[in-house]
């Protein structure tokens, strides 16, 4: 660290310094919030946090991956074989194929693998392409939205709620 002499900073103002990097290093936050943020984990099974995050990705236009997350879900729960072939071409074709109406960013060889898979389509076809969009989620929106407005409104009406 530069020490630099005394003479240009008297003590009295190098403590108000320290002191204003001391707080501006500080969360943002009001200093009585201590609960930590929740994680996406934790968005995607609240109900509440999961209709506030959707309606805030719409609101960015980047919503293909929140709903290509939630297709996987629903295609996973599926308890006949004979729904996976029409299921899985439909997320195929509105998700992974190239210029797909809400085509979500994966890279080729995933794309390749998918479109084989659908020819005999197993419940963990997408897995690779869900696993990549939740990083891109836990990386990229999920802390945005943590950040945001609309979330920062959704918990303080939680609040008002819970005391009353």
């Amino acid at each position: 660290m530069l020490q630099l002499p005394n003479a240009f900073f008297p003590k009295f103002a190098l403590n108000k310094i320290k002191d204003l990097i001391k707080h501006a290093k500080g969360s943002r936050r009001p200093p009585n919030d201590h609960k930590p943020l929740p994680c996406l984990e934790d968005v995607l099974h609240n109900k509440v946090y999961l209709a506030a995050f959707h309606s805030y990705l719409q609101s960015e236009f980047s919503d293909e991956n929140i709903e290509f997350w939630l297709a996987c879900e629903n295609f996973r729960a599926s308890d006949s074989q004979d729904n996976l072939g029409w299921k899985a071409r439909g997320i195929y074709q509105e998700f992974i194929q190239p210029a797909a109406w809400k085509e979500i960013n994966v890279d080729q060889y995933i794309r390749e693998e998918i479109k084989k898979s659908l020819e005999k389509p197993s419940l963990t076809c997408f897995d690779e392409a869900q696993k990549h969009v939740y990083l891109l989620m836990e990386r990229d929106s999920c802390p945005r939205f943590l950040q945001s407005d609309a979330y920062l409104r959704l918990k303080q009406k939680s609040r008002t709620v819970f005391y009353i």
